[in-house]
């Protein structure tokens, strides 16, 4: 094998990473870190002389300045060329510009007011500045903080991508030689750092996200931790910017939002809506080969120009065509990130970006894959508010449009396209079938409203009211939530140990049975009220039972899985109403009831009756006892053969099962694998059917709400 090439006074090989410059004489090429040449001052330089050729040849010649208002400035200044970008001429132009002011579209806000809630109650499309930064969340080190401290938490050695302002052009340093280039009273040249993100460092520990940032981020909410593509650091960037530092107009990457904090010095913002027509003319003017040479506030309606003084916040919506200029020595903080508000405004940026081939480094980082999760988790939302029966917000309703029509296309682009972001636990044609069948759903129901002469805002309208009310009414336990506490009560219990011969023992115990628990019961009347809970005590055993709801009716063949759940769990439902229960009696006292075979048999053991309770207005279903046997005593005097004998199965064979039974314990074996996952702890004497019959009851209520569209059908 050929003999790998050395280069350098380190005579070592070629390095990508690492920036390299020719010698003019011999020809060799030299690391700059080894001849003490930097990257950005290395375009100053007209002839290079190594440090072999320079004893003979003397010292490197530099390039001549001929102009200060053009990139290349050792072009000759004849007046024939227009002023550039970045360029110190255009700065001073700049300054001394007019611009329509920002408080025409910029709204001022505490920062205890800006939550998700009021951005998707009002939605966020301007700029919000805040001055106030109680309540936002937003934590940051003091004012004093310095560009030293940043190298001190960061670390001098980390490699940062630094823009020379006057060329427009980036070049990468260590941020230990920015630190010193900062820090001098003489700096030769404008050198701009915005791209510094810390996350992975001590200095992450200074800095918290503003609150309305952090819950909105699709990063924070969306990204899974089991993800194959690395996760997107994006929120916490610290820039430091020189005087007269100016970064030209631009989009955030993938559309982002961006909150914005000056700790000290102070940023101006020239603002331009993202209007179609705005967008269009950022679009024709990003590909233009004279980009630099036009202000593209010139070629818009209104340019708004906003100051942001220190300690201020500010937050820039979905697609906002921005400028900055450092008018004084800055540090800032700021975050980006991509929420639920504005998707289609999101992938408008995006396919932007992809059509003026923005290079991978300037892009969010695994946009498409961001979005696959979030269309999943959208869908489980969807389907969520579905079953509630309460309309989606209209910007979900459009977000999740606009997504399927971006999946759709990427999918098609996978195909000439060897490079795929979608996750392998997704899978994409069903995916976008699924959330495509929601919309539907959604229009056909719109469509009914509208035919109904209801309006579909006043729809929504009521399930917000409604929501408002849920969110200030007092926290009603739910059926698990009861089950769970009853549960822990029982285990309790359990531990007292078998019963003694003692009569008065027995005796002390069976009371304890026979009352209900104070607590449990002040925490559980009021609920089981609203959840249509029964208590039923069997054995010594308590059971919670969900009557099939009043508000709807149920299919016969829900009626009879209910039934056979009952008949598996030893109790039987009767289908005639018991008649209305005095008002005077408590709910949880015991009746004698007439035709009530087993009735006996409870006040034989020292328990009550079966519990029962009924609504003023209708009757309520009556559970009774039908076999002991299936149901142990909470405290058995005798205990069970470790290896009980097998039960014959003969009288069963040759006979078909009861059709209720049949299909009960077919739904049941499928619904208790679909909840094996909940971490309800259930001892082994106590049933839970409630999450069955809630399931049943769920299934109902989707065919009566589907119809043609049940995901089942």
């Amino acid at each position: 094998m050929a003999a790998v090439p050395l280069y350098c006074v380190c005579r070592q090989p070629y390095d990508v990473s690492r920036f390299m410059i020719e010698c003019d004489i011999c020809k060799d090429w030299f690391h700059g870190s080894c001849v003490q040449v930097e990257e950005h001052l290395a375009v100053d330089i007209d002839v290079y002389h190594c440090p072999n050729c320079n004893p003979v040849h003397g010292p490197s010649l530099m390039k001549k300045r001929n102009n200060w208002h053009r990139h290349d400035y050792t072009e000759p200044d004849d007046g024939s060329k227009p002023v550039q970008a970045g360029t110190p001429v255009f700065v001073k132009e700049l300054q001394n510009r007019t611009f329509a002011s920002a408080d025409e579209i910029l709204l001022r806000m505490k920062g205890e007011h800006v939550t998700p809630r009021y951005l998707e109650r009002h939605g966020f499309n301007y700029p919000i500045m805040i001055t106030e930064m109680e309540g936002l969340g937003l934590k940051l080190p003091p004012s004093t903080f310095s560009v030293k401290d940043v190298e001190q938490y960061v670390g001098g050695d980390k490699i940062v991508d630094v823009i020379d302002v006057a060329r427009q052009a980036d070049s990468k340093m260590k941020l230990s030689e920015f630190i010193k280039y900062f820090t001098k009273l003489h700096r030769p040249k404008v050198l701009n750092l915005i791209s510094l993100e810390f996350s992975d460092t001590k200095m992450s520990e200074f800095v918290e996200v503003p609150d309305v940032a952090q819950k909105m981020s699709w990063v924070e909410n969306y990204w899974p931790d089991d993800s194959f593509f690395p996760k997107p650091f994006v929120q916490k960037y610290c820039l430091m910017g020189v005087k007269d530092s100016y970064t030209d107009f631009h989009i955030d990457f993938g559309g982002t939002s961006v909150w914005y904090h000056v700790l000290w010095g102070e940023k101006i913002f020239y603002l331009i809506k993202p209007t179609s027509a705005n967008l269009a003319l950022y679009e024709a003017w990003s590909s233009s080969p004279n980009q630099s040479e036009v202000f593209f506030g010139d070629k818009v309606d209104k340019c708004y120009k906003c100051v942001i003084p220190q300690g201020t916040t500010l937050l820039i919506p979905t697609g906002w065509i921005h400028a900055v200029l450092t008018s004084q020595d800055c540090m800032a903080f700021g975050g980006n990130f991509l929420h639920n508000l504005n998707i289609d405004m999101q992938l408008r940026c995006y396919e932007m970006e992809r059509r003026l081939k923005t290079p991978d480094l300037f892009k969010f980082p695994y946009f498409e894959a961001i979005c696959w999760y979030v269309a999943k988790n959208l869908l489980e939302l969807l389907k969520e508010l579905r079953e509630d029966n309460c309309p989606p917000p209209t910007y979900i309703v459009d977000g999740v449009k606009a997504l399927i029509s971006a999946l759709k296309t990427w999918l098609k682009r996978e195909v000439n396209e060897p490079t795929s972001e979608v996750p392998d636990n997704i899978r994409p044609n069903h995916l976008i079938k699924e959330l495509t069948k929601e919309i539907r759903y959604l229009e056909v129901r719109k469509d009914q409203m509208i035919e109904e002469g209801v309006r579909p805002e006043a729809s929504t309208l009521a399930a917000r009211r409604l929501r408002e009310q849920q969110r200030h009414a007092p926290k009603v336990p739910s059926n698990l939530d009861i089950l769970e506490q009853h549960t822990r009560e029982v285990l309790k219990r359990l531990e007292v140990g078998p019963l003694e011969e003692d009569p008065a023992f027995c005796a002390k115990v069976h009371g304890k049975l026979n009352k209900v628990s104070t607590a449990s019961a002040a925490a559980a009347a009021e609920s089981l009220e609203d959840n249509h809970l029964r208590l039923m005590l069997v054995n010594g055993i308590k059971y919670f039972l969900c009557a099939p709801c009043r508000d709807r009716p149920t299919s016969p063949s829900t009626e009879q899985a209910i039934q056979g759940m009952l008949s598996m769990a030893g109790l039987l439902c009767s289908s005639k109403p018991e008649k209305v229960a005095s008002s005077q009696e408590p709910w949880w006292s015991s009746r004698n009831h007439q035709g009530n075979s087993s009735s006996e048999a409870w006040d034989n053991q020292g328990l009550p009756s079966p519990l029962s309770r009924s609504h003023a207005t209708s009757p309520e279903t009556e559970y009774q006892y039908c076999d002991p046997s299936m149901s142990p005593p909470l405290h058995p005097s005798k205990r069970h053969a470790p290896n009980p004998p097998p039960v014959s199965n003969q009288a069963t064979k040759g006979k078909r099962p009861k059709k209720g039974m049949a299909t009960a314990k077919q739904r049941l074996g499928k619904i208790l694998k679909l909840n094996s996952r909940q971490s309800l702890l259930t001892p082994p004497p106590f049933i839970s059917i409630t999450p069955a019959i809630m399931t049943l009851q769920r299934e109902e209520s989707e065919r009566q709400h589907y119809g043609a569209f049940s995901p089942s059908t």
